[in-house]
């Protein structure tokens, strides 16, 4: 696991809506503009997600992205590894072995085994990991139901339904004006 990048946080902030049935099949172009990010930033994350199973692609104008999986069984972990890639957190450049007093060769008591600080950064990892694996998907969304008003994901449900909406055949979208 590589150091989380913004785009775990995007991809989980536009996840939470499709955990909604209610929401229907919000385009990745839909997602982002509600959450107020980049449309191609977020248009690269959904392939790594549909990619590692957790979302499914509907085809078509008004197509969009589905959770593939139930969002209990959904792990934060399953999501940081679909969009990070299983990459250690830490890569250790064997540095014990460089000290300037050791000349061309390191005793091998200075090198043998596991790094200490290796060893330490491992145990970090496996217990971040543990605890992304422990929380799913469904956890994060009923935590930030209960905090925002019911009002708030009816008006996002309304929104997005607006959006597909301006897709749909035959339907010109409605264009913002500048001074709006």
């Amino acid at each position: 696991m590589a150091f989380i990048t913004s785009s775990v946080e995007y991809g989980l902030h536009c996840l939470l809506w499709l955990v909604d049935p209610d929401c229907g099949q919000p385009s990745s172009r839909d997602l982002a503009e509600l959450q107020g990010v980049s449309p191609s930033f977020v248009a690269k994350i959904f392939p790594k997600l549909e990619k590692a199973g957790i979302v499914r692609a509907a085809q078509g104008v008004r197509g969009g992205y589905r959770l593939a999986r139930d969002p209990a069984e959904i792990s934060l972990l399953d999501i940081v590894d679909a969009i990070e890639g299983d990459k250690p957190l830490f890569d250790c450049q064997e540095i014990r072995g460089r000290c300037a007093v050791f000349g061309d060769s390191a005793p091998r008591w200075a090198t043998q085994g596991v790094c200490a600080i290796h060893a330490a950064m491992l145990r970090a990892e496996t217990a971040m990991r543990d605890s992304l694996a422990a929380e799913s998907l469904a956890h994060i969304a009923a935590t930030v139901g209960r905090k925002a008003p019911a009002d708030f994901t009816r008006e996002v449900r309304t929104w997005l339904d607006g959006k597909a909406a301006g897709r749909a055949p035959g339907r010109t979208p409605r264009r913002r004006n500048a001074s709006t």
